[in-house]
């Protein structure tokens, strides 16, 4: 159902919001409550400004090198390498590069997957058949306690979402056995319930304790983009039960970031959450946009400090606005939104035109603390692909 929200409408929902935060409020994040209040004053007075215009195009050729690169770089990195000659797939990396580079196909009049979307999803599809020889991304024995089964869970997830993306037509075999595997690490009992043990190495967006619900949106997103009708099957009617029941026990106390993921995944999995809901995750967002039009990751994630110490950085970033952006647009608000319209504005005004890419910031380090400055770009490499998407998105609507 398209939700065609008029600036009044949204301002009024803002009112509706503020309340029901006051009640919610105890058993949200650690932080997020502060993060709200300051900026809803601000949002609430740029929600009824006129739409600026800014001028300009973005660069698709450019984007697309940038992402090609990245991932190129990606896949012989030493530090990705697995067993049976396979790589990480990366949540920063790889995983943004499978569901956007696709997109791009259509500008740039290509008609075949890139040499490294094949090169991806050989890499998934080799993982997915040897699901029981190939080794975890990392074991308990070489990074701890529960990374065994914490890379299982994670990878099963990303493994179903890049083959189910990558897909038209009918469920491949190998697809529905990435989903197979995805099923059997769904957790069934315990507060997890419903959810993915997911990796742990202290680092937000895609790798903190919170990242469960963020890999639990990722396997909604899988199911809905399943073709064939895959979400109706009757043997995974129980499974999707339980993931729906765990993102509506959890919904409430996590971060706006995970909030823009649900409702990302809920324009993806029909009936994952209530309508009510999904208009008030709406409205959160709206409230978080900076008056350039853009989003600030760190005014997403609540009072997430870096572990080098450093300041966190508060500028409008490409990350959280792609995403941002993306996800409302999934959710069919009206393309004549006025705020929809800046986000678009930002990023197609804040792309780097010489390396293609869209600038994003650590929330966990500075530039100076990454191993390398190939590293130091993961969160551009993200922000970029879901700048692709959202821009692609937006062409589509014109």
């Amino acid at each position: 159902m398209r939700m065609n929200f008029t600036l009044q409408q949204a301002a009024a929902l803002v009112l509706v919001a503020s309340m029901i935060t006051g009640v919610i409020a105890v058993g949200w994040h650690m932080g997020t409550t502060a993060a709200v209040s300051s900026s809803a004053s601000s949002s609430s007075i740029h929600l009824d400004q006129p739409e600026k215009k800014i001028a300009g195009t973005w660069d698709q050729k450019a984007a697309a090198s940038y992402l090609d690169r990245r991932q190129d770089w990606w896949m012989e990195w030493p530090r990705a390498q697995r067993d049976h000659q396979t790589f990480c797939v990366s949540c920063h990396t790889a995983v943004p590069y499978a569901l956007s580079r696709p997109s791009l196909r259509k500008a740039l009049a290509e008609k075949a997957p890139s040499p490294n979307e094949r090169r991806l999803l050989d890499n998934v599809t080799t993982r997915v058949r040897l699901w029981k020889e190939v080794a975890p991304f990392y074991t308990d024995a070489d990074r701890g306690a529960y990374k065994t089964v914490e890379s299982r869970g994670t990878e099963s997830v990303l493994n179903a979402l890049i083959l189910a993306s990558a897909q038209t037509g009918q469920l491949t075999a190998d697809t529905r056995t990435a989903f197979d595997n995805m099923w059997a690490e769904q957790q069934t009992t315990g507060d997890k319930k419903g959810a993915w043990l997911w990796l742990r190495f202290n680092n937000e967006p895609w790798e903190a304790d919170d990242s469960d619900f963020y890999g639990a949106t990722l396997a909604a997103v899988a199911i809905g983009s399943a073709p064939g009708n895959y979400r109706a099957m009757p043997g995974i009617q129980n499974n999707i039960a339980m993931l729906r029941e765990y993102l509506s026990r959890e919904s409430a106390s996590q971060t706006a970031l995970n909030h823009a993921a649900l409702l990302w995944a809920a324009a993806k999995l029909p009936g994952l959450i209530e309508p009510d809901r999904q208009k008030a995750i709406v409205v959160e967002l709206l409230q978080k946009q900076q008056a350039d039009g853009g989003w600030s990751l760190s005014a997403l994630i609540g009072d997430w400090k870096r572990s080098d110490g450093t300041a966190q950085e508060e500028k409008s970033d490409g990350y959280s606005t792609g995403l941002i952006t993306f996800a409302l647009q999934q959710a069919e608000i009206s393309p004549d939104n006025g705020q929809l319209k800046r986000g678009i504005a930002w990023l197609t005004a804040h792309q780097d035109k010489i390396d293609g890419y869209w600038p994003a910031y650590s929330l966990n380090k500075n530039k100076e603390h990454h191993i390398s400055p190939e590293t130091a770009l993961f969160m551009n490499d993200a922000a970029t692909s879901y700048a692709v998407l959202a821009l692609t998105t937006d062409a589509n609507h014109h």
